[in-house]
């Protein structure tokens, strides 16, 4: 069994150390000129999807990631005062690491795979040919701005969040670093996401507007908005454009699309890697039904991974752009009850621990 995997990025060696697991044979193709993966992003990984990664693709040690305990939940009109708190007794809610950390193990594992390669390409017109290399049972595009994407996958749900994002690690006094905090400022969602007890990842999403804000003012903000660290330097800063997408139609032919290039959603929930690694799971179950019967891997596999979970991906991302799309007009609009609304039904245990289990598991597609 061959499967091509399109992209040099973090989704693309998860997805290829999950097939190698199952001894497929798996080529990875990626663009020769494209830039050498390195963020200072972080990756935040749900306690279900931990277990996943462990039992199923790769185990990594513990000291990679910090633990994640509790959520704290602040607005513009109540930075002092937390308007939801979000924890689970005696249980991590999730765990971060650095995304380029999280990429240099998977590739660092798969390096001395016999059954993976990687390949990179010059010609011009690799990605009209791909698709028709009959030695690949499977095509999966990860790469969201290839002319593949572009050709065979144009149809899709698109939303502007007229956003960019702001991310940066802040390296502070040494505290107990466990608890992630987002607040919804007049400017966009900023989120504190611990990463040790001196290093703390920063996601800063602001609205576009006339006139440009600065990194200078953007450090000011952060500053301004922090009540819990001693910042002694900020790392250099990365800036992404916020957009919504989701592919109306999940493969085309023996091509699948899988990651960024499937979904892209807000990342104020910290939802879209975890998004990706639901639908893995989701993937290799139908692969590994294929290989249980003795069967070869082909388009009905793809069918069945898009009719279980299409519905509930487009259903997910629905729900964080309801939650981005309610702070921004409460913002604007100031609304004196909201906060109060919200603190009473964070207060509810029921509705507490839904959401809780809603992040940790998503809905339930198996």
């Amino acid at each position: 069994m061959n499967i091509c995997v399109i992209g040099n990025n973090l989704t693309s060696l998860v997805l290829s150390k999950a097939l190698v697991n199952k001894k497929i044979n798996v080529t990875i193709f990626c663009n020769y000129r494209k830039k050498i993966f390195k963020s200072n992003r972080s990756i935040g990984i749900t306690r279900k999807n931990i277990d996943f990664l462990k039992n199923n693709i790769l185990k990594i040690d513990k000291k990679y990631f910090n633990p994640i305990e509790q959520i704290e939940i602040y607005t513009e009109k109540n930075s002092k005062k937390k308007i939801l708190n979000f924890n689970e007794k005696d249980k991590y809610l999730f765990h971060l690491i650095k995304a380029d950390t999280l990429y240099k193990l998977f590739k660092k594992d798969l390096s001395n795979k016999k059954n993976f390669k990687i390949k990179k390409i010059k010609k011009k017109n690799f990605y009209e040919n791909v698709y028709k290399d009959e030695n690949f049972d499977l095509i999966i595009n990860c790469e969201k701005e290839n002319l593949i994407t572009k050709s065979l996958f144009s149809k899709k749900i698109n939303k502007d969040y007229y956003s960019d994002a702001y991310t940066c690690i802040i390296y502070h006094k040494k505290i107990f670093n466990n608890k992630a905090i987002q607040i919804f400022t007049k400017y966009g969602p900023l989120a504190f996401l611990p990463l040790s007890n001196n290093e703390t990842s920063i996601v800063f999403s602001i609205y576009k507007k006339k006139e440009n804000i600065d990194k200078k003012k953007i450090i000011e903000l952060i500053k301004s908005y922090n009540n819990l660290y001693f910042i002694k330097k900020f790392s250099k800063f990365e800036k992404a454009q916020l957009r919504f997408s989701s592919a109306r139609n999940y493969y085309n032919g023996k091509i699948l699309l899988f990651g960024d290039s499937l979904h892209q959603i807000h990342p104020l929930a910290g939802q879209g890697f975890n998004m990706t690694l639901r639908d893995l799971e989701v993937l290799l179950n139908e692969i590994q039904n294929k290989i249980d019967l003795g069967l070869s891997i082909d388009t009905s596999v793809l069918d069945e991974f898009q009719k279980k979970t299409k519905h509930y991906n487009l259903i997910y991302s629905s729900g964080v752009n309801f939650i981005q799309d309610f702070f921004k007009y409460d913002n604007k609009f100031q609304n004196k009850y909201s906060d109060k609304i919200i603190n009473l039904l964070g207060k509810n245990k029921f509705i507490n621990n839904f959401f809780v289990k809603v992040a940790n598991r998503g809905l339930e597609i198996n």
